[in-house]
């Protein structure tokens, strides 16, 4: 498989948010230099590492796409959940420079240069941040297979953000802190300059550096329990159950698990059959049942058991209705 082929495989969402961070870091950080302001550092700190953290996620999503080996019969799902723990790391360690600076500039207020540049580029900043959080949206209404359109997607996303691939769930909860924290910036420059009270300039750098402290809590725990081996969303097993149970010739499901590895899904299976089949016939019966599990893009690989019902109905209609 060639580069560019490998780089097709990653997650869209990491890819072109790396790219637009990587152009505000180096616009911020210039304008950071130029002006010595305190907060235009902590942003162009939190650019610099949402540049690497969803370049990380992105190679990490294209190598979790490689298909099984005989070494790794499961897949490379898992890969990308510790592509974005190393992210987190990154996190960690510029919330914490931005903290340091933020208090330092608390104590020893500085005043800074360039206003209008500041204001400029941080006005640019918001507007790229939002555009770019626009784009995840769309994603995780599309990964989510949500039907909401226009203004109902930010809903629609919020809600069913746990749906999304781990890649574009860090690409959502970082933008949104991006988005919020540029605009705290920009608050901040602006009070800061026609208050003269300098002493805002590290109040808007702490907070930043708290909020980066916020997100790196939050995404190193999804992926720590993903890392572990997680089961699948209530509302994707309603999905593999109502397939499975839609074939006529299942009666029940005896047991179903669903384990979720990255983006994919690993569905084990027991369904009873009805009474007085043949094995040739309870054979087809359980290809054509996992046929139609596995048109489901989602769904990685199958394994399923077969018995002859017994009468007793298992698989209970609120057991599969799904979570508000």
């Amino acid at each position: 498989m060639g580069i560019i082929q490998f780089l097709k495989q990653g997650n869209k969402s990491s890819g072109t948010a790396a790219l637009g961070n990587l152009l505000l870091a180096v616009v911020k950080g210039v304008a950071a230099a130029l002006s010595g302001s305190g907060t235009m550092f902590a942003t162009t700190l939190h650019s610099a590492a949402d540049t690497t953290n969803q370049g990380l996620v992105f190679f990490g999503s294209a190598i979790a796409e490689k298909e099984p080996t005989k070494r790794f019969p499961a897949g490379f799902g898992r890969v990308v959940n510790l592509f974005v723990l190393v992210a987190v790391m990154v996190v960690a360690i510029m919330a914490y420079e931005s903290i340091l600076k933020g208090w330092e500039l608390l104590w020893n207020p500085q005043p800074s240069t360039n206003f209008w540049l500041n204001v400029t580029i941080l006005s640019i900043a918001v507007l790229t941040d939002g555009f770019v959080l626009i784009k995840v949206i769309k994603e995780i209404v599309k990964e989510s297979r949500s039907e909401a359109k226009g203004w109902q997607m930010i809903p629609a996303a919020i809600k069913n953000v746990r749906y999304a691939a781990p890649p574009t769930r860090l690409v959502f909860y970082e933008d949104i802190i991006a988005t919020f924290g540029t605009l705290l910036a920009l608050i901040f420059v602006l009070l800061a300059h026609f208050t003269g009270m300098l002493f805002l300039d590290g109040a808007g750098t702490l907070l930043i550096g708290l909020l980066l402290i916020g997100i790196a809590l939050k995404v190193g725990y999804e992926n720590t329990i993903g890392l572990i081996g997680v089961a699948a969303p209530k509302k994707i097993e309603n999905r593999v159950a109502d397939v499975i149970l839609s074939d006529q010739d299942v009666e029940d499901i005896k047991k179903m698990r669903i384990l979720q590895e990255g983006r994919q899904y690993h569905v084990e299976c027991y369904v009873e059959l009805k009474k007085g089949l043949t094995l040739d016939e309870a054979d087809d019966i359980k290809d054509r049942v996992v046929n139609k599990v596995l048109e489901d893009p989602d769904i990685d690989d199958v394994t399923l058991g077969i018995y002859e019902t017994d009468q007793k109905q298992t698989w209970k209609l609120e057991t599969i209705q799904d979570n508000p």
